[in-house]
């Protein structure tokens, strides 16, 4: 485990694997860089790249100073980026997407991007839960960390029989509830994004980034979630949209390294 000091004094612990270019991986909710998408993706990516891998903050080996504020989290990517060299590729994965494109479009300097479903939520589907976001928020004051991510879960379309059975799963359902305090951080990345369209605000980010973009989408994603990919990349100019034909939003690190590594290289 490496570390490095971000802007505010927080320091950010990150992994570095293989050789080759900087690529930074940002994970979205609940993930940290011992549990989620990084550790199977990244050993797949570390015969092209450097993989950078990290716990953002608040989870895991990482700090949390208080109050939080998305521009944090985006002066810990700058801060990384300074560590590996003062240039990195990124890939962001769900609201780590989100995460990343604000970075990107700070400008960080990162010569390219990849983008994989940032769940913006837009009038193609019923919204979520009136209040979702705030009731989570009154659960984790309280110190609810396990209804919190249940009904987080809810939300995301995992069923109520695939929560209970989390709830069952000794490596999985504690490693959720200690990352729970750091979901209102992701719902400040993605933004007050319920609606006919997204709000000025994100669509000026997405906008601003001028790294060539990759979007991808899985073939099997709802269609909320096509809509919500078609129009990131509509929005960010010249980027592409690629499709990972059999994959939905936990995409398969097989499926989606080869598309990272055709693209960046």
């Amino acid at each position: 485990m490496k570390t490095v000091t971000s802007r505010d004094g927080t320091r950010i612990a990150y992994e570095e694997i293989g050789q080759g270019p900087a690529l930074i991986l940002v994970d979205g909710a609940l993930c940290r860089r011992g549990f989620g998408p990084s550790p199977a993706l990244a050993p797949l990516l570390a015969t092209h790249f450097r993989v950078v891998y990290y716990d953002r903050r608040g989870r895991g080996d990482s700090g949390d100073t208080p109050p939080y504020a998305a521009e944090r989290e985006v002066e810990d990517l700058r801060a990384l980026v300074a560590a590996v060299g003062g240039s990195a590729f990124v890939y962001g994965t769900s609201s780590g997407g989100a995460l990343a494109m604000r970075a990107v479009a700070s400008g960080i300097p990162v010569p390219k991007l990849v983008l994989h479903e940032i769940p913006y939520v837009l009038d193609s589907e019923p919204q979520p839960p009136e209040r979702y976001r705030e009731r989570i928020g009154e659960m984790l004051a309280g110190g609810r960390r396990g209804p919190a991510v249940a009904l987080f879960m809810r939300v995301v379309g995992v069923p109520a029989f695939g929560v209970f059975m989390m709830r069952l799963m000794p490596n999985v359902w504690p490693k959720l509830k200690a990352s729970a305090h750091t979901l209102p951080y992701d719902f400040a990345v993605l933004g007050d994004t319920p609606g006919e369209a997204l709000p000025p605000e994100v669509t000026r980010a997405l906008g601003g980034v001028r790294a060539p973009t990759l979007v991808v989408l899985g073939g099997k994603s709802p269609a909320w979630m096509r809509r919500a990919v078609e129009t990131v990349a509509k929005a960010i100019p010249g980027a592409q949209l690629r499709v990972l034909p059999g994959q939905q939003h936990n995409v398969a690190a097989k499926a989606i390294a080869p598309a990272l590594i055709e693209f960046l290289s």
